[in-house]
C-alpha cells in the first residue's frame, strides 16, 4: 500500500473527544489545561497549548538577521501556466481559467484537477542549480509551498494519498528542497494553504457541480467521482473524494478534514523540522472570554484553541530538534497586539506604516502566486528596482521580505525571472551591509514618498526621488539608503542635521558602498549633504554608511 493511503475517518475524530478541541477551553489548576494532545499524540515540552505559555516566544536570531527570503509557491496549478487558484477557477463556468481549461484538456468532467495532477511532471526541475540561483540572489532562507487550495500535498505526505510521490512528478518536492537547501546553508520553511476555511468551503463545493448553459448543461463535474469510478483509468484504486472531499455545502461541517488538515500539519513538522512554518490563512480571534482565543485559519465550526495547539507542538518539536534551543518562526496573518509576542505577524502584499516594535515579515511576488504564461509573454513582472525598493523599506521597518518567484510547472524559470534574479542579486552583493543583520534605526526614514503600509495588490510600487532615504544600523554603523540617484549629485539627510535628536555624535566618515570614491561632505543645522561622485556604484538605490566619530 502507498504512502498516504488510509482514509480520512481511520482515527477516532478528536473534536468528538475531550481532548484537543477541548484542552483550551480553560486553564487547569496546574496553571495548564486539561490535555496536553495533539493529532498524533501528546504534546511534550515548556510550550504549552495556551497563550500565556506561548508567551515565552522569542524570535531567532537567524530570522532577525536573514531579511530576505525567496518561496517557490509551486504546485499542480502551475501546469496549465493560467495564474493562482486555477483548480477552483476550471470549474466556475465562463471563467478565462474554465475556457482555457476546456480548449487545452477538455471538459471538467472529464478531465478535472485530479488529472491535472496527474500530468505535473516537474520535468525541466532542478533544485540544486535554483537553490544555488537563489543563494547567488541574495536569500538567506528558501520556503516551499506545501500544497494549496487544491488539496494536493506536495511532499510525501502519510495522510493524503494525492500527493507528488504517488501522482505527478513521483518525487518528494518539498523534501528535495529541504534536502538542498540546507546543503547550501540556507534556513529551510514551509507554507501550508490546505486549510479548511479555503479548501473546503471554496475549492472543494464547485467541483460537484456542473455548467449551467451549453451542450454540457447538467453533466456533473469529476469532483462527484468515487473509487469505484476508477476501474481501469489511471488513478485505478485511488479515492477521488480524499482530493475534493465528499459532496457538501461550504458551510457544512467538515470533521473529517480538521482531522486529515491536524495530521497533514503534523506530518509537515515531524518529517521535515522546518525552521519557519507559514500558515496561508487568516485567525478567527474570539474575545468573548476576556482573552484571545484562536480558531485555527477560519475553522468555523465553534472548535476553540487549535492554534495554541499547532504552535505549541511546533515550538517543542523544534526545540527537541536543535538541542534545547527554539529557533523557529511560525507565521500567520491579522494577529491581535495581545498576542504578538507569541509568534511572527506576516504582511501578506502589504507592509507596515511604521517601524514595528517585534520582527514581521511581508509576503509578495514578482508575478502571480502561481505561474501566468501572460504575465511573462507581456512582460508584466515587477521589476528588480521596486522590490529592491520594497525591501529596503521593509527592512527599515524591522521586517523581512519573503520574495515569490512563480515556476512554470515544468520547474525552470522563464529568462525574464531569470534577469531578474541576476539583477536583484547584484544589487544585494554590492549592498547587502546595510541589510542582513540590520536593525531598524530610530526612524525608518525620510522624504517626501511615503509607504503607507496598504495592499500591494493591483498597484505600482511607490515613485522615489533622490531624497526619499530609509534607515538601518549595524553595530556602529549607521547606513542611509538613497531610493534614486540626485541628477546634481547633491544628496541632503536631515535626520543628521547639527541639532537631530536622532544623531547627537559627531560623524568621523561617510562613505558609499560600491565606490572606491573619497566623499565630501557638509554638516549644518539642515542636515549633512554629501557630495557624490560622477556615476553611481549600481542601479535602484544607493547605500551611504556613516561612522561616528571614535568608533
Amino acid at each position: 500500500m502507498s504512502r498516504g493511503s488510509g482514509s480520512f475517518g481511520r482515527r477516532k475524530f478528536l473534536a468528538g473527544s475531550a481532548g484537543l478541541l477541548a484542552a483550551g477551553s480553560a486553564p487547569g489548576a496546574q496553571g495548564g489545561y486539561a490535555d496536553g494532545s495533539f493529532a498524533g499524540g501528546e504534546i511534550t515540552g515548556p510550550f504549552r497549548p495556551y497563550w500565556e505559555s506561548l508567551k515565552a516566544y522569542r524570535y531567532p536570531d537567524w530570522f532577525r538577521d536573514a531579511k530576505f527570503g525567496i518561496w517557490a509557491h509551486w504546485s499542480p496549478q502551475c501546469v496549465p501556466e493560467q495564474g493562482d487558484w486555477y483548480a477552483r477557477g476550471m470549474y466556475v463556468q465562463g471563467s478565462g481559467q474554465y475556457n482555457y481549461h476546456v480548449k487545452t484538456y477538455g471538459h471538467p468532467s472529464k478531465f478535472g484537477y485530479k488529472d491535472v495532477c496527474h500530468i505535473w511532471r516537474a520535468e525541466n526541475w532542478n533544485p540544486e542549480e535554483l537553490i544555488r540561483l537563489y543563494a547567488k540572489t541574495g536569500a538567506r532562507y528558501f520556503v516551499a509551498l506545501a500544497n494549496h487550495h487544491g488539496n494536493f500535498d506536495c511532499w510525501d505526505s502519510k495522510y493524503q494519498p494525492w500527493n507528488c510521490v504517488n501522482v505527478g512528478p513521483k518525487r518528494d518536492i518539498v523534501g528535495t528542497w529541504r534536502q538542498v537547501a540546507r546543503a547550501h546553508g540556507l534556513r529551510f520553511g514551509i507554507t501550508y494553504h490546505g486549510t479548511p476555511g479555503r479548501v473546503w468551503r471554496e475549492f472543494m463545493p464547485v467541483r460537484y457541480g456542473s455548467d449551467e448553459t451549453g451542450p454540457m448543461k447538467g453533466v456533473p463535474y469529476d469532483g462527484v467521482l468515487t473509487k469505484a469510478d476508477g476501474k481501469g483509468e489511471w488513478w485505478d484504486g485511488m479515492d477521488p473524494q480524499q482530493l475534493n472531499g465528499r459532496p457538501h455545502g461550504k458551510d457544512d461541517p467538515c470533521p473529517e478534514f480538521v482531522e486529515s488538515f491536524l495530521l497533514r500539519v503534523q506530518d509537515l513538522i515531524d518529517q521535515y523540522n522546518p525552521d519557519l512554518l507559514y500558515f496561508d490563512d487568516n485567525c478567527d480571534w474570539d474575545f468573548d472570554r476576556g482573552a484571545p482565543s484562536g480558531r485555527v485559519l477560519n475553522v468555523w465550526l465553534g472548535m476553540p484553541e487549535l492554534t495554541p495547539h499547532i504552535m505549541a507542538y511546533y515550538y517543542n518539536a523544534n526545540i527537541r530538534r536543535n538541542a534545547g534551543k527554539l529557533d523557529a518562526v511560525f507565521n500567520i496573518k491579522n494577529v491581535p497586539a495581545a498576542v504578538l509576542s507569541t509568534l511572527v505577524r506576516d504582511f501578506e502584499m502589504s507592509q507596515a506604516a511604521a517601524i514595528e516594535p517585534d520582527p514581521w515579515q511581508t509576503d509578495t511576488c514578482i508575478g502571480g502566486w502561481h505561474y501566468s504564461r501572460a504575465i511573462f509573454e507581456n512582460h508584466r513582472y515587477r521589476t528588480p528596482q521596486s522590490m529592491i525598493h520594497l525591501l529596503v523599506d521593509v527592512v527599515s521597518k524591522n521586517g523581512n521580505l519573503l520574495l515569490n518567484i512563480p515556476l512554470p510547472g515544468h520547474g525552470k524559470p522563464d529568462d525574464d525571472e531569470i534577469a531578474f534574479l541576476d539583477k536583484f542579486g547584484g544589487w544585494m552583493a554590492l549592498n547587502g551591509e546595510a541589510i542582513y543583520s540590520t536593525r531598524p534605526w530610530k526612524i525608518s526614514g525620510e522624504g517626501p514618498t511615503k509607504s503607507s503600509g496598504g495592499s500591494l495588490y493591483g498597484g505600482s510600487t511607490p515613485r522615489f526621488v533622490a531624497s526619499d532615504v530609509r534607515f538601518t544600523i549595524r553595530g556602529d554603523a549607521l547606513y542611509a539608503i538613497a531610493l534614486a540617484w540626485p541628477e546634481d549629485r547633491k544628496l541632503t539627510i536631515k535626520a543628521l542635521a547639527a541639532n537631530s535628536p536622532h544623531y547627537r555624535g559627531e560623524i568621523a566618515r561617510i562613505g558609499l558602498l560600491g565606490s572606491e570614491s573619497t566623499l565630501v561632505w557638509s554638516r549644518n543645522t539642515d542636515g549633512v549633504t554629501v557630495t557624490l561622485p560622477e556615476r553611481p556604484p549600481c542601479d535602484y538605490a544607493h547605500v551611504l554608511k556613516i561612522n561616528p566619530l571614535g568608533a
